[in-house]
C-alpha cells in the first residue's frame, strides 16, 4: 500500500488504511488475543488456530498470496527508494526502466532485482526456518518503527511546521509504544542472528554515505579548476578560436561555472561551437516538476546560452526530450544538430592516505567505476556524443 504511495496519492492511502487495513487489522490481532487468554495452548501459532479445522487450507492460500502481494510490495519500494536515492545523490547512477507510460513512479531497477534475489536466498539458505529467523525479523521491525517515528516528529517540525511542544509531544507518545518493543528484541542481536538486519544496513548506509561524501569531494576539487562562466565567455570571445556550425551542449553542475569539458575541448581542438549551451540538471525537493516548469533558459552573449533543467526526484531524466522545447535566439533547439560534450573522470586515491579516509575513498572509487554512464542516464543519443577524459587525485 505505502510502496504505491507515489502512484494513487494521499486520498486513496486514506481510504484503504481507515476503512480496510486498520480495522482488519485490529480484528486479527485482537482476535489472536482473545484466543490466546482462552487458550494459551496455541501460542505456537495463534494466526491458524483462529480458523475452524475447515478453512485451514483456504486461509493457507489467502495467506500465500498476501505474502506474494507484500513481496511484490517491496519489491516496488525497493525500486522507488533507489531511484529516489540516486536523484538526491546517495547512490551512483543506475540503469532505471520506466514501465509505463503514464505513471511516472512505476520503475524497474534490474541491479536492485538481483540484489535482492541473491539476499533472500541467502538468507533462506543461511537461516533455513521461520523460527530462526524471528530473531532478525524483530530487531528490523522494531528498530525500523522507531527510526520512523523519529523522522516523523522531525519531519512534523521541520517541514510541516508543526510547534515544538506539539511535534515532541506527539513523537515522545508513539516512542513510548516503540521503544519498549525494540529494547525487548535487542536482546536478540547476539543470540538469534538480530545482527544481520543491522549488518546489511550498515552496509547500505556506508555505500550511500561514501558516495555523498565523494561526490562532495570530487565536487570540491573540480572546482580549485572552474573558471567563472562570464570570464570565459570574455577570453574566447577575444580569442582565436574558430567558431563552427552546430550546437554544443556542455554539462555544467553549477550555473555560474564554466564546465570543464568546454575548456578542455577548446584546449585540444581549438574549435568553438556556434551555439554552446551550459546545460545544468537539477533535482528539486519536490517529486514532481511539471514539464512547463521545468526549462529555464538565458542568453550569456556571444553565441553562448544558459540552459537549466529541474526534475522532480521522482520524475525520468530525459535531456533530449526536454530540450525540444528549449528556443536559442528565437529559434527552437535543433536536435539533429546537437553535440552533447560529457567528462569522463578517472578517480585515483592518493598514497598513504589513512585507513579510515582511504576505505570510503576506495569505496568510492569502485562506485564509480561501476555506474551507469552519463550518457545513458540523461537519455542521450550515442552517435551524438563525445567524451572527454581527465585524470583526478582524491
Amino acid at each position: 500500500l505505502y510502496a504505491d504511495m507515489g502512484h494513487f496519492g494521499r486520498r486513496p492511502i486514506r481510504i484503504g488504511w481507515f476503512a480496510l487495513v486498520l480495522p482488519a487489522l485490529m480484528l486479527n490481532y485482537f482476535g489472536q488475543g482473545a484466543l490466546l487468554l482462552q487458550r494459551p495452548d496455541v501460542i505456537d501459532n495463534p494466526f491458524f488456530y483462529m480458523a475452524p479445522r475447515w478453512a485451514l487450507y483456504p486461509l493457507i492460500g489467502l495467506a500465500t498470496m498476501a505474502t506474494v502481494i507484500a513481496s511484490q510490495a517491496v519489491i516496488s519500494g525497493a525500486f522507488s527508494l533507489t531511484s529516489q536515492a540516486i536523484q538526491m545523490g546517495y547512490l551512483p547512477r543506475m540503469h532505471i526502466s520506466h514501465t509505463s507510460g503514464e505513471e511516472r513512479g512505476q520503475v524497474y531497477i534490474s541491479v536492485v532485482n538481483w540484489t535482492l534475489m541473491v539476499a533472500c536466498i541467502s538468507l533462506v539458505l543461511g537461516f533455513r526456518s521461520t523460527q530462526a529467523l524471528a530473531g532478525a525479523y524483530g530487531v528490523a521491525v522494531t528498530t525500523d518503527m522507531v527510526f520512523t517515528t523519529l523522522l516523523i516528529a522531525t519531519c512534523a517540525r521541520v517541514r510541516w511546521n508543526w510547534s515544538l511542544p506539539v511535534a515532541v509531544t506527539v513523537g515522545l507518545g508513539l516512542l513510548c509504544v516503540d521503544v519498549p518493543f525494540w529494547l525487548a528484541n535487542l536482546t536478540k542481536i547476539p543470540h538469534q542472528r538480530g545482527w544481520v538486519p543491522l549488518a546489511i544496513a550498515g552496509v547500505i548506509f556506508s555505500c550511500m554515505m561514501a558516495w555523498k561524501k565523494g561526490r562532495e569531494l570530487l565536487a570540491a576539487v573540480i572546482d580549485r579548476r572552474i573558471l567563472p562562466v562570464n570570464d570565459a565567455i570574455a577570453m574566447i570571445a577575444q580569442s582565436r578560436a574558430t567558431r563552427v556550425p552546430g550546437i554544443a551542449v556542455f554539462m555544467s553542475r553549477h550555473q555560474a561555472d564554466t564546465p570543464p569539458t568546454l575548456l578542455h575541448n577548446l584546449k585540444h581542438n581549438k574549435v568553438v561551437h556556434e551555439h554552446v549551451v551550459l546545460l545544468t540538471v537539477k533535482t528539486s525537493e519536490r517529486p514532481h516538476v511539471p514539464p512547463r516548469e521545468r526549462l529555464a533558459a538565458s542568453d550569456l552573449g556571444s553565441g553562448f546560452h544558459r540552459v537549466v533543467l529541474e526534475y522532480g526526484f521522482t520524475d525520468p531524466v530525459d535531456v533530449p526530450s526536454s530540450l525540444r522545447h528549449c528556443t536559442l535566439d528565437g529559434r527552437p533547439l535543433d536536435l539533429g544538430r546537437t553535440t552533447y560534450f560529457l567528462g569522463r573522470e578517472t578517480l585515483i586515491v592518493r598514497a598513504n592516505t589513512p585507513f579510515v579516509s582511504g576505505f570510503w575513498k576506495h569505496l568510492f572509487v569502485m562506485m564509480s567505476r561501476n555506474a551507469e554512464s552519463a550518457m545513458t542516464f540523461f537519455r542521450l543519443p550515442p552517435r551524438r556524443v563525445v567524451e572527454l577524459g581527465a585524470q583526478i587525485e582524491i
